[in-house]
């Protein structure tokens, strides 16, 4: 039980950890990103790539590589201002060279993506929590902190367990909207931040074993050391 409580704090630093990446996403982290639409634009005579990559608070438009009759000509690559709720805007919309995707999602959608930050201070609250189970108290115990943090870590676990389902329900509204209105125009590849996600939660989770270990083994200490308390009483009589 003693390992299982001492894993605690390392399982909530991990999950910490992979939810502040995937709060970071795209724009702020371009490599870490919830879902990913590319296409393929030019016509007979012009030939490239676009892509963009949406992340918790905005997107990051890839460079454009086009070539006009075996020449290259390649766009930079540029971000959007973080922000709390967004659309497919016009930069989205030449990037991968089709148009009426403005209506595709909504900022009122996107904006259930704040659960992610909001379980990151969270799993941030417990962790710290966490490191007094560490400390032991004169009884060799630490019940309190495993208190807290069981009860800190449920929040935080149930809060990232909402966060991951929004983040698959938003990338499944996308991908079933893009389908139906584009076809096979334009592809959607589910991004690396819903995993993370996943692994966050399941890491969570676990942590509240290892809390609720540390109050059971704290009981069967107490016990343990009330029956030697009563034992040396019987002996002294």
């Amino acid at each position: 039980m003693a390992f299982l409580t001492n894993l605690a704090p390392f399982l909530l630093f991990s999950a910490f950890v992979l939810l502040l990446l995937v709060t970071l996403s795209a724009p702020i982290i371009d490599p870490i990103y919830l879902f990913r639409l590319s296409a393929d634009v030019g016509g007979s005579t012009t030939g490239g790539s676009g892509s963009v990559q949406f992340g918790v608070f905005g997107y990051c438009v890839s460079a454009i590589e086009t070539s006009i009759l075996g020449i290259d000509n390649t766009r930079d690559a540029e971000c959007s201002s973080p922000r709390l709720g967004y659309r497919f805007d016009s930069t989205v919309a030449r990037v991968l060279g089709v148009s009426g995707i403005t209506d595709l999602i909504s900022r009122t959608l996107t904006a259930l993506l704040v659960l992610n930050p909001i379980a990151t201070g969270l799993t941030f609250l417990a962790f710290l929590t966490s490191l007094f189970m560490l400390r032991k108290g004169a009884n060799g115990t630490a019940r309190l902190p495993s208190f807290l943090t069981l009860g800190v870590g449920f929040l935080a676990a149930l809060l990232a367990t909402v966060a991951f389902i929004a983040n698959i329900v938003i990338v499944a509204v996308v991908r079933n909207r893009i389908r139906d209105d584009l076809g096979d125009d334009i592809g959607l590849t589910w991004g690396n931040a819903v995993w993370m996600t996943l692994a966050a939660m399941v890491a969570l989770w676990l942590s509240l074993v290892g809390a609720l270990c540390g109050i059971c083994a704290c009981g069967h200490r107490r016990r343990r050391s009330d029956y030697a308390v009563r034992k040396g009483h019987t002996a002294t009589y």
